[in-house]
């Protein structure tokens, strides 16, 4: 081989192998924006005359890859962070009410279900109240033989005895406690009522909507 030709190989390896390189490197960043006094800026990173404004980040062909946003100061920042964070909470909150929403149609698919429940739950609260009045009978008819006791005192009621006095003083704490407890109750089968109230207005929308799934599935 002449040396001519050899010069010639030995350009046209290098030639290629620049070529390759060239070829294989990452494309810049072009960065392009119109600033506040209308002149028409590009970079290979952001403009920091444009902060205030979007920017495009550009292909090496001139089309327009990306936009960015302006910059925002702390206080643009905090604002936005909270917006963000408030749509996150509302859109979690959606998404447990609908989680809520299946549960209970899942434990009650239908009318006679719920109504099934309600009468349950109602039941046991009747039965502790059942046994609230008889006890509170009890202690009406304790009274009672009290205070015949202490007729035998009429006259000077301080000679009563203070076993007497005690028992009619517990006596009435107890049915004081006793009348509580069965307002309680009654406060309670109106929460229990009112449970499945609230549960039924949400219930009804579901079972109308799931009844066409229902029936089409069998």
């Amino acid at each position: 081989m002449g040396r001519a030709a050899g010069h010639a190989l030995i350009s046209a390896v290098l030639f290629s192998a620049l070529g390759d390189g060239w070829a294989q490197a990452p494309a810049q960043n072009i960065y392009s924006c119109t600033d506040g006094q209308g002149r028409k800026r590009t970079a290979d990173r952001p403009i920091a005359e444009c902060a205030d404004r979007e920017q495009h980040l550009l292909n090496p062909s001139g089309t327009v890859r990306a936009t960015v946003g302006p910059s925002l100061n702390a206080q643009e920042r905090a604002q936005q962070e909270l917006r963000q964070r408030r749509e996150a909470e509302a859109q979690a909150r959606q998404v447990e009410a609908v989680r809520r929403e299946r549960a209970l149609l899942l434990r009650y698919p239908n009318q006679a279900a719920h109504d099934k429940e309600r009468a349950e739950a109602l039941a046991q609260v009747a039965v502790v109240q059942q046994v609230a009045r008889k006890r509170e009978a009890e202690l009406v008819r304790q009274r009672e033989g009290l205070l015949a006791e202490l007729e035998f005192y009429q006259k000077d009621p301080a000679k009563a005895p203070l076993a007497l006095r005690r028992q009619l003083d517990e006596n009435s704490r107890n049915q004081a406690a006793q009348k509580r407890f069965i307002a309680e109750q009654e406060a309670e089968r109106d929460r229990v009522n009112a449970r499945f109230d609230a549960e039924q207005t949400r219930l009804k929308p579901l079972w109308v909507a799931a009844a066409p799934a229902a029936s089409k599935s069998r």
